[in-house]
């Protein structure tokens, strides 16, 4: 069959009934349920999740992507040559001890192929739609991978998401868009399949890859080939199934109560394997409202109250921080491939879903974690959250890594009434996740740490092999009109990776993978959290460098135009210069950038490192100021770097990619013992503003040490301390290892947030050396309290709040009264 599928033999092929080992001559006999109107209804409704509705398919962007469609099935139509071992030339799936991986990848392609195939035979306007050859082929496709490889008696080998998830969705999806045209014997063939390689006992227990996102997947092949087969008891299984998902976990994956998300143990993931979850949930609420196994209910609307707390905050102007994204962050390089804007499209697509699944939910706050109405106010928020992140992204229809239904879904939220949401003004905590984001007017901003719970980065099937120090303090930032694309332009395909924005890092030269896959590069350091009143915080690193010896305590406050950047205590002995990265801007292909240092243009030669001694400050003109709070030897670097996808992706694509950066950073030089830094960043600042500040001593460093880095803002009525042992810094006294943040306000009170971010503090001490008059209020965990000249608080076992930050509210003395 060299020239690709015959007539004669796509006629001879989907003529007759598969022969499937393990299946008996006759079909199985489940033509009373499986026929049942119920079943019809959720295999028609799951085609319309799958195919989109409510859109004109005449009109824009919705004709192009269906001619598009259209040709890639024809394509994979024409090239289908069936043999034993592979459905096309170059997919072959039979197993090899050498690269088991890329043959199961193989497989998960093939079926892939065949769902493509099936959509857009079903969907209207493809220009194959509903052609006789083209379902022929999807069908004769099937009968060769369910009678070649994918049957009851074969073994799995590879990757088990190929075999368990990845696969049998596509096989379930291309099975219910063919469902006119499926024999019950072949759809018995299809469900035979998936029972041979997703059991129920796939579901038995939350734990290995049956948790988090991985959970909710196989609860949707279960939910499917339930569908598909007519068997209420598999729904069953899969609605049961997903009860472990909707409680927050304490360790481990999945969502934590304070919004954080893990998948693999111990990587961030709101914005991959978190929207993977978000995605096959609003998939399962779509297909089952309204039916016996209906999702809604008080678990589903308090979980969504926790998904609510995790997701917003990483998402900016329409995309979603890489922070948060795993190993995902090298995936890019086609237009098919996600980057952040494009990742968030999906990410908001599931939101949207999600929404109108609420929106049939009457929902009460009795069973609502965010205490709010039901699910009608929620649906409306999120919708409006939506619509706000889609007008100030990029286009949906620009992202060509969206399927149509998507695509629909989205636009429709753009198009309704209601009122886009801003973004918020706010900071947040994950000590779940050892992050932490900033939202200020015009900008905001991310802190990524490691720690023994989270890993300093993921490295898993040749992907993301060099995002070592992803985990090392990697400050990020983004404002409203600038920075926007700093990585969303191939920036992990082209940056160096010993030089992401804020980390303090040893320059020993890494090996691609360093520190393992998975769960394995973790580093043993307690510390990684901190404090926040809601408003500004206090976050702190106890830095342990990836494959060498450097240590580091590192500090960032952040405030209502800055974020203040100290470290101390960077220690190494790996006989190289180590850095702290203050900035590493992508200008993109052929961007510039005009630098003052001290009020004079910095004079960097393109490719040649320059050095400005003693700097006070540097600016950046349509990006940033930066504030020495002690005079600096600044280094800058204007360089071109050329990369590809594959140097971080063994998948990538190796075509060369040229990016121009600004690099400025400080040499603590080799083998230091005790170096420190005091910066502040401040996103968006003019000249003016940068240099005013440089003079003005609006921000205090009242301490910058091993044992305690703290800062006071007068103007803010602000003083906060990192202390990674007892001390005193302030007027702020502590017994053990704590966060502590003060705010004092106008009206005569208060706010003291404390935390104990290397979750050890059998009992915690806290004096704050300042009139007060009464404690106003304090959580359970305060178990006394003193006040008069000054307060003091004595804290009960910490190690049970996970870092969380705990608020005491008080009341001042006035003036001269005690």
């Amino acid at each position: 069959m060299a020239g690709g599928w015959t007539r004669r033999a796509l006629l001879r092929a989907a003529g007759g009934a598969a022969l499937v080992p393990g299946l008996p001559a006759q079909a199985t006999a489940k033509a009373t349920e499986a026929g049942a109107p119920k079943y019809a209804e959720l295999r028609a409704r799951w085609r319309t999740l799958l195919l989109g509705d409510g859109f004109d398919r005449k009109a824009e962007p919705y004709r192009s992507r269906l001619t598009e469609l259209g040709r890639a099935a024809a394509g994979h139509r024409a090239r289908m040559t069936p043999e034993r071992g592979a459905l096309w030339r170059g997919l072959g799936y039979a197993g090899s001890d050498e690269l088991p991986h890329v043959s199961s990848g193989h497989l998960y392609e093939s079926f892939t192929r065949l769902r493509v195939m099936a959509e857009a035979y079903a969907q209207p306007g493809t220009g194959v739609t509903g052609q006789t050859e083209l379902g022929r082929a999807v069908l004769a496709g099937l009968d060769h991978l369910l009678a070649d490889v994918y049957h009851p008696g074969t073994t799995a080998y590879g990757n088990w998401w190929h075999w368990r998830i990845g696969g049998p969705q596509a096989l379930l999806d291309t099975a219910v868009l063919m469902s006119g045209r499926l024999t019950e014997r072949r759809a018995d063939a299809c469900c035979a399949a998936v029972d041979a390689f997703v059991p129920e006992s796939a579901v038995a227990r939350y734990e290995g890859n049956s948790t988090g996102a991985n959970r909710v997947d196989l609860c949707r092949v279960l939910a499917l080939r339930g569908v598909l087969g007519g068997e209420g008891a598999r729904i069953q299984l899969a609605r049961n199934a997903l009860a472990p998902v909707f409680v927050p976990v304490t360790s481990g994956d999945g969502f934590h109560a304070d919004g954080s998300f893990l998948q693999h143990s111990c990587v961030p993931h709101v914005g991959g394997y978190g929207a993977v979850l978000l995605g096959g949930l609003g998939m399962l609420a779509a297909l089952l409202r309204g039916s016996d196994w209906d999702l809604n209910g008080p678990e589903l609307r308090a979980f969504l109250g926790v998904v609510e707390r995790a997701v917003p905050p990483f998402v900016y102007n329409g995309l979603v921080m890489d922070n948060v994204a795993g190993r995902g962050i090298s995936r890019g390089g086609s237009p098919g491939r996600p980057d952040d804007h494009r990742r968030a499209h999906g990410l908001l697509a599931s939101m949207a879903l999600l929404a109108d699944a609420m929106d049939d939910a009457s929902g009460d706050a009795s069973g609502d974690a965010a205490g709010d109405a039901g699910g009608k106010e929620r649906a409306e928020r999120w919708r409006a959250m939506v619509k706000g992140w889609l007008e100030r992204g990029r286009p949906v229809a620009d992202n060509r890594s969206l399927g149509i239904a998507r695509v629909a879904r989205l636009r429709a939220v753009a198009a309704a009434k209601v009122q886009a949401a801003a973004e918020p003004v706010e900071h947040r905590l994950f000590p779940g996740m050892d992050r932490a984001t900033h939202r200020r007017p015009g900008w905001a901003a991310s802190v990524s740490m490691a720690s023994r719970q989270v890993a300093h980065y993921e490295y898993g099937n040749g992907e993301n092999a060099r995002g070592w120090h992803t985990g090392a303090g990697w400050l990020s930032w983004w404002g409203d009109g600038f920075g926007e694309e700093q990585y969303a332009d191939a920036f992990w395909a082209t940056a160096d990776p010993y030089r992401l924005p804020g980390v303090t890092v040893s320059t020993k030269r890494l090996a691609d993978g360093e520190g393992g896959e998975w769960t394995l590069p973790r580093p043993d350091a307690a510390w990684a959290g901190g404090a926040t009143d809601g408003e500004f915080a206090a976050v702190g690193q106890d830095l342990r460098g990836l494959g060498g010896t450097l240590a580091a305590r590192k500090a960032w406050f952040f405030l209502d135009d800055c974020v203040v950047c100290l470290g101390a205590g960077i220690t190494c002995a790996d006989g190289v210069p180590v850095e702290t990265v203050v900035d590493n801007r992508n200008l993109g292909a052929r961007g510039s950038a005009f630098v003052r240092v001290d009020g004079e243009p910095a004079g960097a030669a393109p490719g040649r490192p320059a050095r400005r001694p003693g700097v006070s400050w540097a600016h950046v003109m349509g990006h940033a100021g930066y504030v020495f709070l002690s005079p600096a030897d600044l280094n800058f670097l204007l360089e071109e770097r050329t990369g590809s996808w594959r140097d971080v992706n063994a998948g990538g694509s190796p075509a060369p990619i040229t990016r121009r950066y600004l690099t400025m950073w400080l040499d603590h030089g080799p083998d230091p013992a005790g170096a420190s830094y005091a910066y502040a960043l401040m996103p968006g600042a003019n000249v003016e503003t940068t240099r005013a500040r440089a003079v003005d001593g609006r921000v205090e460093v009242l301490a910058n040490t091993a044992a305690v880095q703290a800062i006071r803002v007068p103007e803010l009525g602000l003083t906060a301390a990192n202390f990674w042992a007892p001390g005193r810094a302030g007027g702020i006294s502590v017994s053990a290892p704590a966060c502590v943040l003060v705010r004092e306000r106008s009206d005569g009170t208060a706010l003291l947030c404390v935390s104990d971010p290397p979750r050890q503090a059998a009992a915690l001490a806290v004096t704050w050396e300042h009139p007060v008059r009464a404690v106003v209020s304090a959580p359970p965990v305060v178990t006394a309290t003193t006040t008069g000249r000054s307060l003091g608080l004595t804290f009960a076992d910490l190690r049970g709040t996970a870092g969380a930050t705990q608020s005491i509210t008080v009341a001042l003395a006035p003036p001269g009264i005690e």
